[in-house]
């Protein structure tokens, strides 16, 4: 069906539902014929999986707030050449929970390094490699702490105050604005089913665009 690769990421606040829904997103595409990968951030190679255990370590309460920005790239920057560059040179669409958007909204802003900081930071990583799509999955930050609430298990992150939350929605209104451009808003208060088809749509229309 497509003819070149596509790198598509989903972001929202903690409890938006993004892993479910971009695993669902992934399953369908794979379903309909698409060559797809699901992957996710921090982690999806050995590497990233492994930074990932200490950024999210409930015991790593002494963590600077810019050994976390650092480590997300760091992750980040391994989890693009070894995963996520060869798959989409390889014309399959990547679907991957979460990328930069979360660092400048998490740690940019809701960590006040400043989100132009850490996207320096980021680009040194990335080089250029910017998501083609960005499917934002719009919820508050109350709402979404509300959703995880009888989780099992939460990491050092859901664990933040509601204030650094609210901080982080905050954050990513700004990184809506500035990179509007390959962004697209869900209101992930509507059904699952319903977002899964309003992400798949939306995915389907770009490749159809490219």
């Amino acid at each position: 069906m497509q003819t070149k690769g596509l790198f598509i990421t989903f972001e929202g606040p903690d409890g938006s539902g993004k892993t479910t829904i971009s695993k669902l997103v992934y399953e369908k595409l794979s379903q309909l014929g698409y060559d797809a990968l699901y992957t996710r951030e921090p982690g999806g190679i050995g590497i990233s999986e492994s930074i990932r255990d200490i950024i999210l370590d409930v015991k790593n309460v002494n963590m600077d707030t810019r050994t976390e920005a650092l480590l997300y790239a760091a992750s980040r920057r391994q989890h693009l050449v070894e995963k996520i560059i060869p798959a989409i040179n390889a014309n399959k669409i990547v679907i991957c929970d979460r990328f930069i958007d979360s660092s400048l909204a998490y740690q940019g802003f809701a960590r006040n390094i400043g989100v132009e900081e850490v996207l320096h930071i980021n680009e040194f990583a990335i080089e250029g490699r910017f998501p083609d799509v960005t499917l934002f999955l719009d919820i508050s930050a109350q709402e979404g702490l509300n959703r995880i609430e009888g989780r099992s298990f939460k990491d050092r992150l859901d664990l933040e105050s509601i204030d650094f939350h609210n901080r982080v929605y905050e954050g990513y209104q700004l990184v809506l604005n500035k990179y509007k451009d390959r962004m697209v808003v869900i209101d992930a208060e509507k059904s699952i089913e319903a977002i899964v088809d309003e992400a798949v749509e939306v995915i389907i229309q770009v490749m159809a665009n490219a």
